[in-house]
């Protein structure tokens, strides 16, 4: 057994992260935004802590008390703090809603449980009360996965699953290892580096989202090239569910009927509560090398990633910027707003592994991509993103502050059908937003297809939230009519129900219903998340 470790500080409450790394934009880049999008600084600062409009606790002190009899009254908080601090996710709009002072869908409480049984527990007093349950990692849902329907409910409780994070053990015959779902990324892969391994797990939420978050989201991360999604990485799982305990995952690979695990990644807390994960791991690499690839067109680059997915093993992180983002320096965001002439499109690939492995697939990668049209530009281009991979939240916040309305949206599609959706997508925002800046990359890559990753940047309205909204519904309908899905990524949350019901049609909706009507048939488990209502 290990111990765990300290948890990471709380989120910024109306922000990303670490508030000491938002740092206020450079005087050049307000300069130009204001010169080539119109932004100009909000008509009113943000909103303080103390000015912040929370509503009145509404579960009533019998629940409170018989959920403190389950976790011990310390692990049971109703103050202002804890509730700020668990109120939404971190989606642009979440966070206009937070910087206006508007924490109107903040949890009653916060029930934090310190094991699978107290998790069980929490969820049979809910259902009896009929208290909705809203299951709560790192807090990172950019889809609105954070934010229940209190209609109908005697209150809300978001479900902190913090304390569980442990690593409870590790299988170096099967390279599997048991984690609990509270640990964040940071904390799995240090406990894990103690026995030479790791997940190879890095989205851009990495430094604050949990194990159980990327699990219940069907997660990708920047490496997954080479390490595969998080839902690849799962073998095993426990789940807590109102109607009992499911253990699922005995062998990496069955024909005993439907994979079970599969109802549960991606279900975004709404069919259960994972408790604890057996995940697939990685030896930890002893080479890490990153580097840098020009194509002339982002059609080129994406033919050569093409190809680097389907002729051998591709770089362990493989992406490729737009000519609009690798001229504004978004590859790079360390680098936003120094331009250095950058035209084209840049490839980032990097690689990972034994000493001989990553020089013969480096070999590999070289000789398919000159073959492509490509540039070699060195390793600088490729370290310089791989330091800057987590800082685009900040940046979302600094932009913020300066009056933009800044938001991202992916999507994923086969490769015969992605120029069409990289167009249909570009050309439905522009015609929602007027002149934004938008910008793109393929961010993971497979042999049949791959994700766009696209990032807005325009001038906010009077009212940003109903801007983005309409933006938001266009692109939406632009990716459906395309053909691609409506997340690759985020999950699905509130934000992309109405499209999501389209994706899967009327009979898939129907099949969500009815597990969500077993599994939890009092219906409090993040009521008005992931299931299509018709």
């Amino acid at each position: 057994m290990e111990s765990p470790l300290l948890p990471a500080e709380p989120m910024l409450w109306s922000g990303w992260g670490d508030p000491a790394r938002a740092a206020e934009l450079p005087a050049p880049v307000r300069e130009l935004l204001t010169e080539l999008l119109g932004v100009r600084p909000p008509a009113a600062p943000a909103a303080t802590f103390g000015e912040v409009r929370l509503p009145p606790a509404a579960l009533p002190p019998a629940v409170l008390a018989a959920l403190a009899a389950v976790t011990g009254e310390e692990h049971v908080r109703a103050d202002d703090d804890a509730r700020i601090r668990h109120t939404r996710g971190k989606s642009t709009p979440d966070l206009l809603l937070m910087r206006a002072g508007d924490a109107s869908d903040a949890p009653d409480a916060v029930v934090l449980p310190g094991s699978h049984e107290e998790v069980a527990e929490v969820l049979r007093l809910c259902a009896e009360h009929r208290v909705a349950v809203v299951p709560f990692g790192g807090g990172t849902s950019v889809v609105g996965g954070l934010t229940p329907a209190r209609r109908g409910y005697a209150g809300v409780v978001a479900l902190d699953l913090g304390r569980l994070d442990r690593l409870r053990s590790v299988d170096p015959v099967s390279m599997t290892a048991d984690l609990e779902p509270g640990l964040r990324a940071p904390q799995a892969e240090r406990l894990l580096a103690g026995h030479g391994l790791t997940l190879g797990h890095f989205p851009q939420s990495y430094e604050y989202a949990t194990l159980g978050g990327f699990a219940a989201a069907r997660s990708s991360g920047q490496a997954s090239a080479g390490y595969g999604r998080f839902d690849d990485m799962v073998v095993g799982m426990t789940v807590a569910t109102p109607r009992g305990t499911l253990e699922i995952g005995r062998a990496p690979k069955s024909a005993a009927g439907p994979d079970l695990r599969q109802v549960f990644l991606g279900s975004e807390g709404a069919f259960g509560v994972i408790t604890s994960l057996r995940l697939r791991v990685h030896r930890a690499p002893a080479v890490r090398a990153y580097e840098g690839w020009r194509f002339e067109t982002f059609a080129a680059g994406t033919a050569a990633l093409r190809r680097l997915a389907q002729e051998g093993a591709p770089p362990t992180v493989l992406r490729l910027s737009d000519e609009t983002e690798t001229m504004v320096g978004l590859a790079k965001p360390t680098d936003l707003g120094t331009p250095g002439g950058d035209s084209g499109c840049l490839v980032v690939a990097g690689f990972e592994g034994a000493p001989g492995d990553v020089a013969h697939r480096r070999e590999q990668a070289a000789a398919l991509l000159v073959e492509a049209g490509g540039v070699h530009l060195g390793p600088e281009p490729g370290e310089k993103w791989a330091q800057g991979r987590f800082s685009a939240p900040y940046l979302r916040d600094s932009l913020l502050a300066a009056g933009a309305t800044v938001e991202t949206l992916e999507t994923a599609c086969f490769w015969s059908d992605l120029p069409r959706l990289y167009d249909a997508v570009r050309l439905a925002l522009l015609g929602a937003l007027g002149s934004p800046l938008v910008m793109c990359h393929i961010s993971h890559v497979y042999a049949t297809g791959a994700s766009l990753y696209f990032t807005v940047v325009t001038a906010q309205t009077g009212d940003p939230l109903a801007q983005w909204a309409a933006a938001k519904r266009a692109a939406g309908e632009a990716i459906v009519a395309a053909g691609g899905t409506i997340s690759h990524h985020h999950g699905v949350g509130r934000d992309h129900l109405e499209a999501y019901a389209a994706e899967i049609g009327d009979l898939g909706g129907e099949i969500l219903r009815g597990i969500k009507e077993r599994l939890d048939p009092a219906g409090i488990l993040n009521p008005g998340v992931l299931i299509p209502v018709y």
